[in-house]
């Protein structure tokens, strides 16, 4: 039976978080993407998620809760990190951290820390509210596509698969949270560029912010996000300037903004009119959902200048795995 896709009444939402707290799935949207959540103490319904999205179990899950005090169930907090979940919760900043024994091990893929964030759209927040559990809930995808920022996208890949998808609209941020190792405070490390800005986190805590070198697709993850080919359409994607060649029949060209005085728009689409990096991250994973979806030979994307920051390094990021060697 396909997926129901719900609407976001209160009789709606109070059947969808019962439906959670019996360790079924579902689709809930967040400001990032859209999630696929089941109840994170529960390792069946855990594992249903892996099993709906094809992912991996060397993959671990985000654990979304409602607030702070409910992520120190789930996670041991430094002072540093309890400081930054006060400034930047809710919102899309996802802390890493020593995992309390309560949280599954399916989760943290074996692992002994866990992935946790404070959900800022309401409707996830007033899921929370009503379930009164955490939720697991990585993209509502099939493993390594597209993540998907609207119930659409949602029902178009996993609405043979799961029961449940609440329609929230349009995701706000349009590309996953920042992921931010926490467990030495020291030495703190960005596993995945996200909405929260590298320069915010290290003006925030007075210490420089690392990166994080990509894992091989058969070790364990420390975090989603980091496999070196991942948010790929089926189309090949290349990035490259769309005026440094003539591209071969059956290329689309995405811009990152209009392309002032272009006449003929065939082949040709943009991310944004003005070239806004907040619209472009919104826009970015509809329209490769969209050009991949027009039986193209092959997608050029134009990147953002290398070095750029805030949103500019998340959907570079998110170009560069997209674009990464089958």
């Amino acid at each position: 039976m396909p997926a129901r896709v719900h609407a976001p009444t209160p009789a709606n939402l109070r059947r969808l978080a019962a439906a959670l707290r019996q360790g079924e799935l579902v689709a809930i949207p967040t400001e990032t993407v859209y999630g696929l959540a089941a109840h994170a103490l529960d390792a069946k319904a855990c594992r249903a998620i892996f099993r709906a999205k094809r992912r991996p179990a060397n993959d671990p899950l985000i654990v979304h809760v409602l607030d702070l005090s409910h992520a120190e169930e789930l996670a041991e907090f430094n002072p540093a990190a309890r400081r930054l979940a006060r400034h930047f919760w809710p919102g899309p900043l996802t802390l890493v951290l020593p995992k309390k024994p309560c949280v599954p091990s399916i989760v943290t893929s074996g692992g002994p820390t866990v992935a946790i964030r404070v959900p800022a759209h309401p409707l996830a927040r007033r899921l929370l509210r009503l379930a009164k559990i955490p939720l697991a809930a990585p993209s509502a995808n099939l493993f390594g596509y597209i993540s998907p920022t609207t119930a659409a996208h949602v029902h178009e890949g996993l609405g043979a698969r799961i029961p449940h998808i609440l329609d929230g609209g349009a995701c706000a941020v349009g590309v996953e949270s920042t992921v931010l190792d926490m467990t030495n405070p020291r030495q703190p490390r960005v596993l995945r560029p996200g909405a929260v800005a590298v320069a915010e986190l290290e003006n925030f805590l007075g210490v420089k912010v690392h990166g994080a070198k990509a894992r091989g697709a058969r070790s364990r993850q420390l975090a989603p996000g980091m496999l070196e080919r991942h948010y790929s359409p089926r189309t090949p994607l290349v990035l490259r300037p769309p005026t440094s060649q003539t591209p071969p029949a059956g290329t689309a060209i995405v811009w990152l903004r209009k392309p002032p005085g272009q006449k003929s728009m065939k082949d040709i689409f943009w991310l944004s009119r003005r070239g806004a990096l907040a619209e472009i991250a919104r826009n970015l994973y509809a329209l490769l959902r969209q050009v991949d979806a027009g039986s193209y030979r092959q997608i050029w994307v134009e990147p953002l200048p290398e070095g750029a920051g805030g949103l500019a390094a998340a959907i570079n990021d998110r170009l560069r795995r997209a674009a990464a060697k089958r």
